[in-house]
């Protein structure tokens, strides 16, 4: 079943959303980004190419496949969202946002020049089959339309010589200069919020009448209002945690051990609650796979010798994992 927020469904808001701000994260990029063409100094031929032609052809080409597959998309998010069930939500947040920064400054680049490529190519195909209303297993693709392919396929190719090595660099410069220096500032934020929730669902569990934390879509109406209490609580407890953290008080360790006990303990009673009081309740081999990983790096890593190579890695490979799935559900999805 798709979320709602006020009758909207959340999956079909956040497609819309990508229609809009794809071509513009696109568009600021390549104005931002100081890039440099390889085979020329001109400032007016790198105005024309890196700023005007680049981001152009590669909105339209994400524009096109993200209007191709608008449905697949929109039912991968739904279906995405199930997988990962069980994972708590203070870490899908979390791991989620650095997901979606890995897959930002390092898989979305890459992809870039495939994803227009095959766009454009696409347009071809389409422009020379249109009149076809009926394909069978054994329809052949006339010469004309193999021809009207490699044609269209020339500016995105041409496109992607031109800025993929410049692509590599920025990477680099993300990964180097702002992402690894703020890792101890984001696990703060991420123990904080952990623990803090993990109190509040462990609260949950006693408090209603229903399963908490991410099987509170199958609560009792009645316990929404209890629901808003234990969240206004655990805002509370965030800030509170973030202020010992940030302050260097000892005592915080205790509260993050005790956040770990708490959600362990939680998780095992909404597992064998979920599969006694939910029929259609199921357990997903994947999300147990990304809350383990998760859990583990928040907890078990930050008290290591080697905190912050694990850190940092424990990041890369739980990103990596969440974006492996979300892949496999893309194709998989109806």
């Amino acid at each position: 079943m798709s979320r709602e927020i006020k009758g909207i469904i959340l999956s079909r808001l956040i497609v819309l959303a990508s229609l809009i701000l794809v071509p513009i994260a696109i568009f600021v990029i390549y104005n931002l980004a100081d890039f440099n063409l390889w085979f020329s100094n001109d400032p007016t031929l790198k105005g024309v190419l890196i700023k005007v032609l680049c981001p152009t052809i590669f909105s339209i080409s994400w524009l096109f496949f993200l209007i191709l597959f608008i449905n697949r998309l929109a039912n991968t998010l739904d279906d995405f969202d199930k997988v990962i069930s069980v994972v708590p939500s203070r870490l899908k947040f979390f791991y989620g946002i650095n997901a979606i920064y890995i897959l930002f400054i390092f898989v979305f680049p890459i992809i870039t020049p495939v994803i227009a490529v095959l766009s454009f190519a696409s347009f071809a195909w389409r422009l020379t089959t249109f009149r076809k209303k009926r394909w069978e297993e054994d329809t052949k693709i006339s010469l004309v339309t193999w021809i009207m392919m490699g044609i269209f396929a020339i500016l995105p190719i041409f496109c992607a010589i031109i800025v993929l090595p410049e692509f590599f660099s920025l990477a680099i410069f993300l990964w180097r200069v702002i992402w690894v220096p703020n890792i101890d500032i984001l696990f703060t934020i991420s123990y904080s919020l952990f623990t803090a929730l993990a109190i509040g669902s462990f609260i949950l569990l006693f408090y209603t009448s229903g399963v908490s934390e991410y099987e509170q879509l199958f609560a009792e109406p009645s316990d929404k209002g209890k629901f808003l209490n234990v969240k206004i609580l655990e805002i509370f407890l965030f800030g509170f945690f973030m202020f010992l953290d940030f302050g260097n008080y000892e005592v915080i360790d205790l509260f993050y051990i005790a956040g770990f006990v708490f959600i362990i303990i939680t998780s095992i009673v909404n597992f064998f609650q979920g599969k006694t009081k939910v029929i259609s309740f199921k357990s997903h081999l994947f999300g147990y796979i990304i809350a383990a990983v998760f859990i583990g790096s928040n907890v078990i890593f930050s008290t290591n010798d080697l905190a912050g190579f694990l850190r940092i890695w424990s990041l890369v490979i739980s990103a990596v994992l969440y974006i492996i799935v979300f892949f496999y559900t893309f194709l998989v999805a109806e």
